[in-house]
């Protein structure tokens, strides 16, 4: 099997599944393109703990993380099998680097199973959790990624899965697409153009060199994922994005995946 992208998702609001006024869709489409995976390790922006854990549930439960949304998000059930293999190569792989890390049974929040029943909407792809560290720093996660590399030769997709802009304190859930503030363009511009250039120092020192980025994310955790998908991939990756539009006035929902080879975009 050749080497798979890594993958960073946006997953949007809970709402993304059942609500037709949101990209959901386009998910299916990228799946569709991309290599399909054995097994997928994902990290989501929702399960934060103090040093990487690695989930080895074989049969995770659908964690509805969330309060006050309607009646049917809470009913669906996202029934992927676990990849628990996968779990403890990537906690091997993580302390032969000297980073400490751990196992235990964990379900799959909604920042894992919301894009996943988009895009493997059977639930045939086994799933592995890997928590990230909000306490952390973009740099931090990024040797995450470095030290997961090597799954990628093994039919594993590394995914990490947040919001590439995230204040709901500057959300408008009433906004249309249009009424974007133009400061989310501005902000995921300059991280896209580095992206492209692949300058890793600039997109580790966002929160000082990017435009609006403590407006774009007050704190960081929906971001930090993005940071492991690139360390994951190879150093001379070629980028795809998939851009889905604004809503809710502040949140971009930008999808990023990185493949072996090629030039900067």
């Amino acid at each position: 099997m050749s080497r798979l992208p890594t993958l960073f998702l946006s997953h949007g609001a809970p709402t993304l599944p059942i609500d037709p006024t949101l990209p959901s869709g386009e998910f299916a489409e990228l799946a569709a393109r991309l290599p399909r995976p054995r097994a997928i390790l994902m990290l989501s922006a929702h399960w934060c703990t103090e040093a990487p854990v690695a989930s080895t549930a074989g049969t995770p439960e659908t964690i509805h993380d969330f309060y006050g949304f309607p009646r049917a998000l809470y009913e669906i059930r996202y029934p992927a099998p676990g990849a628990p293999e996968v779990a403890q190569e990537a906690v091997s792989r993580l302390q032969a680097q000297g980073i400490a890390a751990t196992t235990q049974a964990h379900g799959l929040d909604h920042g894992a199973w919301v894009p996943m029943l988009l895009m493997y909407p059977q639930a045939d792809v086994p799933i592995a959790q890997l928590s990230i560290q909000p306490h952390r720093d973009p740099a931090h996660h990024y040797q995450l990624g470095r030290a997961l590399r090597p799954l990628a030769e093994a039919g594993v997709m590394v995914i990490g899965s947040g919001q590439i802009t995230h204040n709901l304190r500057a959300a408008d859930f009433s906004a249309r697409p249009e009424d974007a503030d133009p400061r989310v363009a501005e902000f995921t511009g300059w991280f896209e153009e580095k992206l492209a250039a692949r300058d890793i120092d600039a997109l580790l020192d966002y929160r000082r060199q990017a435009p609006h980025a403590l407006l774009m994310h007050p704190s960081d955790e929906h971001l930090l994922p993005v940071f492991s998908a690139i360390g994951a991939a190879v150093d001379d990756y070629a980028l795809e994005i998939q851009s889905l539009g604004t809503y809710q006035r502040a949140l971009a929902m930008t999808n990023y995946v990185f493949t072996a080879g090629g030039s900067p975009a």
